[in-house]
């Protein structure tokens, strides 16, 4: 692991190793015993011009009448956050990743009109750079094929601990010293072999709870400050270093590394085979493992296809009582539009519950620990491709090695979000 607390005195443990995260304050370390300095040599590299920017989470901000505290976040709804990433190095105009083009530029200015007029505005957003027509074509349409198992899940969770802050609380448990957060992440890397391979940033000026992020060829993971509960913290690192980063090191040793290489053995796209099992990670081994996160998601993008961004924002009360998380959940979804008085989405979050669901369905018969070492495919893809894959040597996360422990653990996720065998058969026949 490197670490990169990015402190404004300069240096710090692993300083000069890893650029520091894009536009983001990082606050000094606290004085306590520093984790590992990294192994000798450099960190493993990405691919050549792969930058790939993953979400986990999201602190939220707190609604128009609470004060900031450490960047005016909280931790509340588990959104992911619209990066503000950095542009290509080298001279010449810089080319913003998707999450930024997507970033309305205007978008405080527009909350506080919104929150000005006690709800009933539309916000008329701007953005740096024209969002790509493709873009909006791929995702512009809405699916509802899971929308009655993702309100099922928001009112169970609902009903069990009132509303969505309780829930939190009850089952995330106390927010983390960074002492607390650096033992955490340090054991956490030796577990899964990976020390002095991922740049590890707190911050607490981000809205996500987790941003990782391949900037110039090097990982790096940014964790909030805000967003880093007792119960929950290793899932997110089962999340983005199990999950993510283990596969994408595992894809650059096969054959369909390149877009060439997938082409030529017809791949079908990674997600949402990638971000189900990824959210499935996160909640792994929690004693109530709700989906509540993918399902409002799903939800909230699906409503957002049919409604103007203020009448969203008002359907939105029945689930979310908090303004400021509203407001973040609408503003995700409405993403890529300029006048939000209009029905419209930004689809790509459903990508969550909708992987999720593959997943459990045939998780009887998917080779996990295989889905794991042959990168960046398909769930649907495994088995014609093992006998292609480079496996010697692969990585396997560490909580894939009590395979029937695993297995138990996605039972009880699929028991305790209400969903059974029957019901995902007839949802996704084969």
């Amino acid at each position: 692991m490197v670490l990169d607390p990015g402190s404004a005195a300069g240096g710090g443990l692993g300083a000069g190793a890893a650029p520091r995260l894009p536009d983001r304050h990082v606050p000094p370390l606290c004085s306590c015993p520093s984790p590992p300095p990294p192994a000798p040599g450099p960190a493993p590299r990405c691919p050549r011009g792969t930058r790939r920017l993953s979400e986990t989470g999201a602190g939220m901000r707190r609604s128009e009448s609470a004060g900031r505290r450490g960047g005016g976040m909280r931790a509340a709804a588990s959104l992911p956050h619209i990066a503000r990433g950095r542009g290509e190095e080298g001279g010449g105009r810089r080319s913003p990743c998707l999450l930024v083009a997507l970033r309305p530029r205007n978008v405080e200015a527009e909350r506080e009109r919104f929150f000005r007029a006690s709800f009933a505005y539309d916000p008329q957003f701007e953005y740096a750079e024209p969002v790509p027509a493709a873009v909006l074509d791929k995702y512009g349409a809405a699916s509802d094929r899971f929308v009655a198992q993702a309100i099922r899940i928001i009112r169970a969770v609902l009903e069990k601990y009132g509303t969505y802050e309780s829930f939190e609380v009850a089952t995330g448990g106390r927010l983390l010293s960074k002492c607390q957060i650096w033992s955490v992440i340090r054991k956490y890397m030796q577990k899964e072999g990976c020390v002095g391979e991922v740049v590890v940033q707190l911050t607490d000026d981000l809205l996500s709870q987790a941003v990782m992020m391949v900037e110039d060829s090097r990982p790096t993971l940014a964790i909030n400050l805000a967003g880093a509960r007792q119960h929950w913290l290793e899932g997110m690192l089962r999340h983005e270093i199990g999950t993510h980063y283990i596969r994408g090191v595992n894809n650059t040793r096969q054959p369909w590394h390149s877009s060439e290489g997938r082409k030529q053995y017809s791949l079908k796209p990674a997600n949402p085979t990638e971000e189900g099992l990824a959210s499935l990670h996160s909640v792994l081994f929690r004693k109530q493992p709700f989906l509540w996160r993918a399902a409002l998601l799903y939800y909230t993008i699906e409503r957002a296809s049919r409604l103007s961004f203020s009448a969203l924002f008002q359907d939105l009360e029945q689930y979310v009582q908090d303004a400021g998380v509203r407001w973040e959940y609408c503003v995700r979804a409405k993403r890529g539009q300029t006048d939000t008085s209009q029905p419209g989405c930004f689809s790509k979050d459903q990508v969550y519950l909708d992987g999720i669901l593959r997943i459990l369905r045939h998780r009887q018969t998917i080779d996990f620990p295989l889905l794991a070492a042959l990168g960046k495919v398909s769930y649907e893809d495994v088995n014609r491709l093992k006998k292609f894959g480079v496996l010697e040597k692969a990585r396997i996360p560490h909580f894939m090695q009590d395979l029937e422990r695993y297995m138990k653990q996605l039972d009880h996720i699929v028991t305790t979000n209400g969903l059974n065998e029957e019901e995902l058969e007839q949802l996704l026949p084969d």
